[in-house]
């Protein structure tokens, strides 16, 4: 009873409910056959797919009220073509091997005990998101799939969608016999609701926000609940003198332009000086003939003169806009000193064909992904097979990069005996 009021002092208002309601449903899910799990998932995948119109509907709803930027309205935005893209997630997610109740290790000590490590849901878990009303959908299969229940809370700026998307989802849940209380969203776009899910210690066990660094600032300051997050997604690309020059071409403006809004776009281009003259200003006038603007060191200047300058803070400053920061670089140690002092963890990429050069850079960043010869717009779950991902980790403990089904689980250990007793 005095855990039960020391939860509650914690968590006022109307998460309480939800989050003891979720905390009940997570126990029928984690013990759940996976059958079931993916029967909810191809439900749910179905649901959307009939729900589109209407999800489409409270979409357009949303988008009325935004005065977001093009970047952050793209963010936003759901298409057709979106919508089928979350249904063929969860459908992929249901096709995934059950993470749950996997060995992970076993061994047996000399006195006959065996002992087993088995992967297990983490039990309730929270996220909070801003602008991009996907992100609710890929959270909760992907919930589903690891047998967590899920607290959603969205933003006031997709609202109507996100209840479109998680009616769809709790239909899935039905149509599978399995608890709607394992994937709940916050009644309202409340504010009051975000502190109330940070101090939800022994209601929710993890807490991942997905959105701006003022929100993710906040959750990691204020979070009585274990957080997984990142703050930037401020991304590198280095192309080496040893790169294809066409291949390098293609992969800095699908690196930038694909979509400009995302965590995984490039917004620093880092380029050795023996090609500099040459290749960068073909590179510019690609990125240019979609729009983008620049921001340039001296050297890069001193072979485009018209490029605005870079300061110190532009090196610093995630753009999620059409906007890209150029410094030349005198090979792959220079390149790796300017991520280590720029970059925020998440992804860098090398263009080159030179492997040993590419094996240095591979080698020499921390940042969760390291990629050779692709764009970094491939940072993204669905791209490394996951269906989608929950967040983007750039911490260095229990998870990294994109977070799938597996990196919503935990552990526990199983220890088998013959009646052996410790002396």
């Amino acid at each position: 009873m005095a855990q039960q009021q020391t939860v509650s002092g914690a968590v006022p208002g109307p998460m309480v409910a939800l989050a003891r309601r979720a905390r009940l449903a997570s126990r029928t899910l984690a013990q759940s056959p996976s059958s079931a799990r993916d029967r909810a998932l191809w439900a749910a995948a179905a649901a959307v797919r009939d729900a589109s119109p209407a999800i489409l509907e409270a979409n357009a709803k949303d988008l009325e009220a935004s005065t977001a930027r093009d970047a952050f309205r793209d963010r936003l935005t759901l298409t057709p073509e979106r919508v089928e893209a979350m249904a063929v997630g969860l459908e992929e997610m249901a096709d995934l091997p059950d993470p749950v109740g996997r060995v992970l290790e076993e061994w047996t000590r000399p006195n006959g005990l065996r002992f087993r490590r088995v992967a297990t849901p983490v039990g309730v878990i929270g996220v909070i998101y801003e602008s991009r009303p996907n992100v609710g959908a890929d959270a909760a299969g992907l919930c589903i799939k690891s047998g967590n229940a899920v607290l959603l809370r969205g933003g006031s700026e997709s609202l109507h969608s996100a209840r479109a998307i998680h009616a769809a989802i709790q239909a899935g849940l039905r149509a599978a016999d399995l608890p709607e209380d394992a994937v709940l969203i916050a009644p309202d776009a409340d504010r009051a609701h975000v502190a109330d899910m940070l101090g939800a210690a022994g209601l929710v066990d993890l807490l991942i926000p997905r959105g701006g660094r003022s929100l993710v600032e906040r959750v990691q300051k204020e979070a009585r609940v274990p957080v997984l997050a990142h703050a930037d997604g401020l991304c590198h690309t280095y192309v080496h003198s040893a790169a294809d020059p066409g291949m390098a071409r293609r992969i800095v403006l699908n690196a930038k332009m694909r979509r400009v809004g995302i965590c995984g776009a490039t917004e620093t281009l880092l380029i050795d000086a023996a090609i500099a003259p040459s290749l960068l200003p073909q590179i510019v006038g690609d990125l240019a003939e979609f729009g983008c603007t620049f921001r340039a060191d001296a050297e890069a200047r001193a072979i485009m003169p018209d490029l605005p300058a870079a300061t110190e803070q532009d090196f610093s400053t995630e753009w999620l806009d059409a906007v890209l920061n150029i410094a030349v670089v005198d090979g792959v140690d220079e390149a790796l000193d300017h991520i280590q002092h720029y970059g925020s963890s998440h992804t860098e990429a090398i263009v080159t064909s030179d492997e040993a050069v590419a094996t240095r850079f591979l080698n020499g960043t921390d940042s969760a992904v390291v990629m050779w010869n692709a764009s970094t717009q491939f940072c993204d779950g669905g791209e490394f097979g996951f269906g989608a991902e929950i967040g983007i980790a750039t911490g260095r403990f229990h998870a990294r990069g994109p977070v799938g089904v597996e990196q919503l689980t935990t552990f526990r250990y199983e220890v088998i005996g013959t009646g052996q007793v410790r002396t």
